[in-house]
């Protein structure tokens, strides 16, 4: 176990002793005090905060660039199926288990029934209607679309001048029924591989006919080198994949991370493919988070200044998209290989024997793999996680400072008789009800700032997305407006597979270049749209309560000065500044994330009868030319005039539906994500800031009639509070101690756990 998560299991050790505090110090109450319920509230919610936050890390990249691999290399065995195909459309997340497991989340019936209709549309089958729903689990609906598919030409599996992602949907769907059929439910269901069934998750996600019957992975690994239950690391598609909605699905994940690792193959060096991801990731704003490791094939390159001139000049194109790119060089296949030693195949085996004879390409490799995981754990635990614990442990000290003086309240009450405990009470309550204007003024003034804040991005939400001026449509529109279809090409495709096939693969190119530019173009436009408004929320909260900091002093120390005249030490006052609350936490404690952009278009069975009347009108025209021997059109041209008709039609119902979706998608990103949102960073604000005050006199006055009432004796009270005031300043002491631990963290290699003396790992 790291030395983070042991600080983390103390701060949660901390919050049970915190709340066992406030149960004693409570039962001296005959009834509910909010000063109680409020430190509760307070231990719950960082609680809360403290056991959902999960460090997330994305590995990415193109196609066989070596994620799986790095990954497999980094858990210390060959968990992740290598060489997957393009086809597989999720995103596999790791995390640390004390034992092995795989948990696999299917879609439910509904779903596949959603995906294969969306795939169907204008599917050129003459013996289905377009409005028939289609279901998988019906026999003549699999031997109607087997033999239909069975039918398409060529060309027809081809769409940009790559496979048609529909036509590798329908025929996985196809071919993994049988094998699913019974795992598969009407609500989803969870399959759990574990212990010696664990590879069996392999034959799911690396066959392309199971994995599209799945939308999520989980696998939990023991021996990360990060090590640490709240790191996820996630192995992503690839982002070249010819599916743009796999790309997508990337994104979504790109916006749940706090790293991203990009992989780039030696073999390759830096392709197209990597600028333009790069690009998308950049547009998004999250391009400062990335740490990029270049997997080295060592059968590639002859020498190690081969190497290096390569790096050399990944490095300098780097450069272009991010200023001084961190850059690790290592091969995860030889790491990978060397943790497997013993269980290789021959193959494996010989190819390890080889390489470790390469003992400079070895010993670069394995500077530069601790070199990647030193930078990794620092990031993960120095710079992220440690200010995550500091700021629990700063509310967690308020807290027991505020019992440890309130024991010390308690304990001079306790030692009056009746009637001084009754003035005293009455002066202490006079000093701490002072305070409540205070506290109002800052409750309303934060509701109020939060209001404001509401609105004024809604309205940048409206103008962003208005039809007339706002980017989003406008870029759309002139997309689809630009969109147009090759006459030679579709000619060609005319004549070979007639007019209702042709008509079919337009639509496909169409949706496909239509999903390409959402996700490339729109996608990261918005992101970074929201991520600015993010980023606005915080500096307007931090504006308003910044005063607000001095002004909190100032009362405690005019009410220190009042219980000092009383005979009771003051409590430790210092001036603290309002911390910018930590948004990731935030928004997943509170279930928040934006969706992506990409519109689902349903078109109407419509536009094919539509389609086909307009070729029947072509045909008609040129019957009558025929009669009065005037120039006429092939047959082809008639299609394609109808297939352009056709387009038409199809972009006039892309515009309409573009913009019903944005709508709608606007309105929930108002008020089912920023609304949200605010009121959460403004709940976090109010919290910090009210934490500071500590009204309880109505507690103390509820112990004395206890007292009085002899429902409790005066030595049992004593007794009582004197083991509060204890365990409160025992419990200041833990936190010092981990504050300490915080601000002196262990080296890199102590945080590291290894069994191997001469590889960390």
């Amino acid at each position: 176990m790291d030395a983070y998560t042991l600080l983390k299991n103390e701060i949660l050790q901390i919050h049970q002793e915190l709340l066992h505090i406030k149960s004693r110090a409570a039962s001296l109450s005959a009834m509910s005090d909010p000063f109680f319920e409020e430190w509760g509230n307070v231990c719950r919610e960082t609680f809360q905060h403290i056991t959902e936050d999960v460090v997330r890390i994305a590995v990415v990249g193109t196609v066989k660039s070596g994620k799986s691999t790095l990954i497999n290399s980094m858990f210390k065995g060959d968990y992740l199926k290598r060489g997957a195909g393009v086809v597989t459309s999720i995103v596999t997340r790791i995390r640390y288990g004390q034992s092995l497991k795989a948990l696999l989340y299917f879609k439910s019936w509904d779903e596949v029934a959603d995906d294969m209709n969306r795939a169907l549309i204008l599917f050129p089958s003459p013996s289905r209607s377009d409005s028939e729903r289609f279901d998988i689990r019906r026999i003549q609906d699999r031997q109607k679309l087997e033999h239909a598919m069975g039918e398409l030409k060529t060309e027809q599996f081809v769409a940009n001048d790559t496979r048609d992602a529909n036509s590798i949907l329908l025929s996985s769907y196809l071919k993994g029924y049988e094998r699913i059929k019974d795992i598969v439910s009407p609500d989803g269901k969870v399959s759990v591989f574990a212990g010696k069934n664990f590879q069996r998750h392999k034959e799911f996600v690396g066959n392309d006919s199971l994995a599209v019957y799945l939308k999520d992975v989980l696998l939990e690994i023991g021996g990360s080198t990060l090590g640490g239950e709240h790191i996820e690391i996630a192995d992503c598609q690839g982002s070249d994949s010819p599916n743009p909605l796999h790309l997508a699905m990337i994104q979504d994940y790109l916006l749940l991370t706090h790293m991203i690792v990009y992989v780039i193959s030696s073999r390759t060096g830096l392709r197209q493919a990597d600028i333009k991801f790069l690009s998308i990731i950049k547009k998004m704003g999250i391009i400062d988070n990335i740490v990029f490791v270049v997997n080295c094939d060592f059968n590639e390159h002859e020498t190690l200044d081969d190497l290096n001139r390569l790096l050399d000049k990944i490095k300098e194109d780097l450069s272009l998209i991010k200023p001084d790119p961190e850059i690790y060089a290592l091969s995860g296949l030889y790491n990978l290989f060397r943790h497997c030693a013993g269980n290789l195949s021959e193959k494996d085996q010989f190819r390890f024997d080889q390489w470790e004879k390469e003992s400079d390409f070895c010993e670069f490799s394995d500077q530069q793999t601790l070199q990647l995981e030193s930078s990794l754990v620092k990031k993960i635990t120095e710079d992220r996680y440690s200010l995550l614990l500091r700021n629990h442990l700063e509310r967690f000290a308020v807290l027991a400072s505020a019992m440890e003086h309130w024991g010390a309240v308690s304990q001079k009450v306790l030692r009056e008789d009746s009637a001084q405990a009754v003035s005293m009470i009455e002066k202490i309550s006079y000093h701490q009800n002072a305070m409540i204007p205070i506290r109002d003024m800052i409750r309303t003034t934060l509701e109020g700032a939060a209001g404001k804040i509401t609105q004024d991005i809604k309205s940048d939400i409206d103008r962003f997305f208005d039809a007339g001026y706002g980017e989003i449509l406008k870029d759309v529109g002139e997309w689809i407006q630009r969109y147009s279809i090759s006459h030679e090409k579709y000619f060609q495709h005319l004549e070979s597979s007639g007019f209702s096939g042709t008509l079919y693969l337009v639509f496909q190119e169409f949706k496909q270049a239509l999903d390409g530019f959402m996700t490339e173009a729109v996608n990261p436009k918005l992101v970074n749209f929201v991520r600015a408004r993010e980023e606005m929320v915080g500096r307007c909260f931090e504006t308003v309560c910044r005063p607000y900091d001095a002004i909190i002093k100032d009362a405690l120390e005019q009410y220190n000065d009042a219980v000092e005249a009383l005979g009771i030490s003051r409590m430790p006052v210092k001036l603290q500044k309002t911390e910018t609350p930590d948004f990731d936490s935030i928004k997943i404690v509170n279930r928040l994330a934006i969706s992506p952009a990409t519109a689902t278009v349903n078109y109407r069975a419509k536009v094919r009868t539509e389609a086909m009347m307009r070729l029947g009108a072509y045909r008609l025209v040129n019957y009558f030319k025929r009669l009065l021997k005037k120039p006429f059109s092939s047959h082809q041209e008639e299609e394609y005039l109808a297939l352009k008709d056709a387009l038409r039609q199809l972009k006039r119902e892309t515009r309409m539906a573009v913009a019903a979706h944005f709508n709608d998608y606007k309105e929930n990103l108002k008020f089912q994500y920023i609304s949200k949102l605010v009121d959460a960073v403004g709940k976090s604000y109010q919290e910090q800031l009210l934490s500071r005050f500590n009204n309880y006199g109505s507690s103390l006055l509820q112990m004395q009639q206890m007292v009085d009432e002899k429902r409790i004796t005066r030595q049992e009270a004593c007794e009582l509070v004197e083991a509060v005031t204890v365990s409160s300043r025992q419990v200041l002491e833990r936190i010092s101690d981990a504050r300490k631990q915080l601000d002196s963290p262990k080296k890199t290699s102590d945080i590291l756990m290894t069994d191997d003396s001469k590889y960390i790992v």
